[in-house]
């Protein structure tokens, strides 16, 4: 058993399919079924059962991940720490970040992350919620910020902040209304993403609390297109002020306040429970944690 057969069976296991597996690690499929039958074969132990739809673990299987994953954990943080030897950390990060903060984010984040941590490499994914779940669950995220997660054994969520959101439409030169009530939000032609986008669901459940349904005009799931479908003229939008104040449209465009009881977006920083974060995770980690929500609030502006 080497250490490659591990990191190739705990991504099959994690991903749930050798094609998927072979895409992400690089590697033939027919190489990748090699190796891992060849650590089967050396344990005598049968680790995958292969179906139609991929591949489900055995009893040994669940065991050899729960300690595959130890190892290659324990073997990153052997790099680092040899890596601090040499004066700094050198780890890897993979952070997922929505569409709607990615735009202001990634610059001032991986400045600070190349100051901080110069040996270290970083790669910045953009993603919807239910998308960068799956990626921290499989491995394929470290770190991701998420919007109003649903609580889960299997991801770890600290709290950073949280957003106001506002009915977005199109200026028509008048003197700004005031707030809209949810009723009125409910009455109004909504240009919004799909389900189960964090913003979607939100805006059900609080106006389904209040015996409410939205009008649906358009569903899309692209921020910069919603904003471009309302400056058309074909609805209105619930989004932040960041996500607007980011669009070359934002002059076209105007922000009502959601009367009481209001809707507010929480942002947090979502990890995996089952792997443990590395020396450069957590202090990507800590990165996030103080600068994301004076970005997100409007307290400091984001870097150009």
């Amino acid at each position: 058993m080497d250490l490659k057969q591990i990191e190739y069976f705990v991504r099959v296991a994690e991903l749930g399919s050798f094609t998927r597996a072979s895409i992400v690690l690089d590697i033939a499929q027919p190489a990748l079924s090699r190796q891992i039958r060849q650590l089967e074969v050396e344990l005598r132990q049968t680790l995958l059962l292969r179906n139609g739809r991929g591949v489900t673990l055995t009893e040994a299987g669940k065991l050899l991940l729960e300690h595959g994953r130890g190892v290659l954990h324990q073997v990153e943080r052997a790099k680092e720490e040899l890596g601090r030897v040499r004066g700094a950390l050198a780890g890897k990060v993979a952070l997922g970040l929505p569409p709607s903060l990615s735009r202001v984010l990634s610059v001032p984040l991986s400045r600070a992350f190349r100051t901080r941590l110069p040996q270290a490499s970083l790669a910045i994914r953009e993603g919807l919620s239910a998308n960068m779940l799956e990626a921290l669950r499989n491995g394929r995220l470290d770190i991701a910020l998420l919007y109003n997660p649903v609580p889960s054994s299997d991801i770890d969520i600290t709290p950073l902040c949280d957003e106001a959101l506002y009915l977005v439409e199109l200026a028509d030169g008048d003197a700004a209304p005031g707030a809209v009530s949810l009723a009125e939000l409910a009455a109004k032609p909504l240009v919004i993403p799909s389900q189960p986008h964090a913003i979607r669901m939100l805006v059900e459940s609080q106006l389904g609390a209040q015996g409410l349904r939205p009008t649906i005009a358009l569903e899309i799931d692209s921020v910069p297109a919603i904003l471009e479908l309302v400056a058309d003229g074909a609805g209105c939008a619930v989004l932040s002020r960041l996500a607007v104040s980011t669009s070359d449209k934002a002059a076209r465009l105007r922000l009502r306040p959601i009367g009481e009881p209001g809707l507010v977006s929480r942002l947090a920083l979502a990890v995996s429970s089952h792997r443990p974060s590395t020396l450069t995770q957590q202090a990507m980690q800590e990165l996030v944690r103080e600068m994301v929500p004076p970005i997100v609030t409007g307290k400091v502006l984001p870097a150009a």
